[in-house]
């Protein structure tokens, strides 16, 4: 067998595309600051009149970028989410209103997704080999075993801030929205100081509100969604005033080509088994960041066929880009196509 594997490291399971702000002048007061966040990085940029001074603002920012991850981080042993992981039995455990309040929104996206976006998936990403980074072509009955310990129907909350498994080995991997919770509650703390325009990105995902100096619009380059190139895909000129949230997924970061196939990291919970559709990259536009990051990712799960079909039922701003030999196809939900709160180029 012939297998080739290319992977990035420092995101957990799920993999985002970067997302760039386009550079500003020198003469802009923009302030700007960053740091290590969630195995990844943060970026935030920003102004405000009267100045609202950026050291502290990051002091603010760092507290809650510990607060989350002691909370939802799956690659630290101590937090939250991995001590009810690490639990061997099925009773409930305290987990937290917020956790809770988190995984309740990503079953609301599995059930619109049709059970392709699942949290449960872990088992199967390392039955794949791509924890390891090591191929693994399991078989069907290796697979129906595993099957065992995923879906998020096996996972029970209530409102006092519990939840259970109905298997004891199963684990809850809340990677692929717990970045996008993080950019809404970092949007939500330079909004309680004062700051009403501003971009903050983690881990690529990110949410801009306001304008740049002189009124002029914040705009996010899209990376091309292709393994080794660096070029812009799309450039999204935002023309809204309030909080408008941009995640992207891609296939291309992670994956396996084996005897002439390619196997992506995105799963699908239901056939327990990467997807094998041409959709490369999904970029979901929303004023909900912590949707925003699961939808992106359940519609790369989707693919542009079943996706557009979801998107255009819901009313959601999504570009697909699909992968037909050397080309790159964008296909635009009709949301997107009518909006004139951003622009692509």
């Amino acid at each position: 067998m012939s297998v080739k594997i290319c992977s990035f490291t420092g995101r957990c399971a799920a993999v985002f595309l970067s997302l760039v702000l386009l550079s500003c002048t020198p003469a802009d007061p923009i302030q700007r600051f960053s740091g290590p966040a969630q195995g990844s990085t943060y970026n935030i940029s920003y102004w405000s009149e009267p100045q609202v001074k950026a050291a502290d603002l990051q002091q603010q920012v760092v507290k809650e970028l510990e607060r989350i991850d002691l909370a939802m981080s799956n690659y630290r042993p101590d937090s939250v989410i991995e001590q009810f992981n690490a639990a061997q039995h099925t009773n409930l455990q305290t987990v937290g209103a917020e956790l809770v309040a988190l995984v309740e929104d990503a079953r609301r996206v599995t059930e619109a997704s049709h059970g392709c976006y699942d949290l449960t998936v872990k088992p199967l990403f390392e039955l794949w080999g791509f924890k390891a980074d090591k191929f693994n072509q399991p078989t069907p009955a290796q697979i129906s075993e595993t099957m065992q310990w995923v879906g998020m129907d096996k996972i029970t909350t209530t409102t006092g801030g519990e939840m259970s498994k109905a298997i004891a080995q199963m684990r809850v991997d809340v990677s692929s929205i717990a970045q996008g919770y993080t950019v809404r509650k970092l949007s939500a703390l330079l909004e309680q100081a004062g700051v009403t325009n501003y971009l903050v990105e983690v881990g690529g995902e990110l949410q801009v509100r306001g304008k740049k100096p002189e009124g002029q619009p914040w705009k996010v380059a899209i990376e091309k969604p292709l393994p080794g190139e660096q070029h812009l895909q799309k450039i999204i000129t935002v023309n809204q005033d309030s909080p408008l949230a941009i995640m992207t997924s891609g296939t291309y970061r992670h994956y396996f080509d084996a005897d002439g196939q390619r196997f992506s990291h995105v799963l699908d919970a239901r056939a327990g088994a990467p997807v094998r559709h041409n959709t490369v990259s999904t970029t979901v536009l929303i004023d909900n960041a912590t949707f925003g990051d699961a939808w992106s990712t359940a519609f790369l799960c989707l693919g542009s066929e079943a996706g557009l079909k979801v998107a255009d039922d819901l009313g959601l701003k999504v570009l697909f880009i699909d992968q037909q030999g050397e080309t790159l196809i964008e296909k635009p939900s009709q949301a997107l196509v009518n909006s004139k709160d951003v622009s692509l180029q």
